[in-house]
This record gives C-alpha cells, sequence and structure tokens, in this order.
C-alpha cells in the first residue's frame, strides 16, 4: 500500500518518534523511504551551520533505516520550508507523506508557519502527522 514514503525531517529531536513510525511501517510495507529536509536560512554563515547539522542528522536517520534493510534515500533543499515541500511532494508519485510536529498552538503555526498546515490543504496524498517530543 504505501511503496514510496516521503518523510520529512525537521532535523531536530522531533524526528525520532516518526522515524520509529517509518521504520515499523517501511518494514510491513516493503516501502522505500526519501528523507527530505529544507534548510531554512538568511545568512551564508547560518546556511553553513544549518546545512552541516542537516547533514548530520539526515545521514544518521540514512543508516539509521539502511540497517534495518530498509531502501532508503535523501535530499535537501533549501528556501522556504512549505513552498519546497509542496514542491518535492509534486516530483514524484507519494504514497505517504510523513512528519512530526512541534504541536504549537495557532498563534505560533502563524507566526513561525506550518509545513504540516499547509500540506493539509494543499496535496492529495495521504499524510501522516505524528506529535514528536518536545525539545
Amino acid at each position: 500500500m504505501y511503496k514510496k514514503i516521503l518523510l520529512l525531517m525537521d532535523c531536530s529531536p522531533v524526528d525520532d518518534v516518526i522515524l520509529n513510525h517509518i521504520k515499523d511501517l517501511a518494514k510491513i510495507h516493503h516501502s522505500s523511504v526519501h528523507l527530505f529536509h529544507v534548510v531554512h536560512a538568511h545568512t551564508l554563515d547560518q546556511e553553513r551551520v544549518l546545512s552541516a547539522k542537516t547533514e548530520i542528522s539526515i545521514l544518521k536517520a540514512l543508516k539509521m533505516l539502511q540497517d534495518e534493510h530498509i531502501d532508503a534515500s535523501y535530499s535537501i533543499g533549501e528556501g522556504e520550508p512549505a513552498e519546497e515541500v509542496l514542491k518535492k511532494t509534486c516530483t514524484e508519485q507519494w504514497d505517504l507523506i510523513a512528519l512530526a510536529t512541534h504541536g504549537h498552538k495557532a498563534l505560533a503555526d502563524f507566526i513561525f508557519g506550518s509545513v504540516s498546515n499547509t500540506l493539509k490543504h494543499k496535496i492529495n496524498v495521504p499524510l501522516l502527522i505524528v506529535k514528536g517530543k518536545p525539545e
């Protein structure tokens, strides 16, 4: 049922919860998993730091999935997270899109934006949203 899963990574502790869900789901469905994160930086220095952090986090998750014999790949985007994620959801036929949330309240979502809220209203692919661990 879920042969191709797009896993949106936050590159923070909230990822642990969704990774465990996706690991189990991928084993059951013999799925391939594509990890994706968007680096959102305002300066070149910030971009360097965030890109390095992203690569460490993504490669750790990739290794965890591959150690479980799950076909996994990754890519990293740059820009506004909601826009870049929407573009990524249109690049291939995904059977499931999954992400963890921080569990912000409505005001924080308004201030910080919410990728999950954007996806809920703009895609036609099943969406798995799991509340992640608090940072």
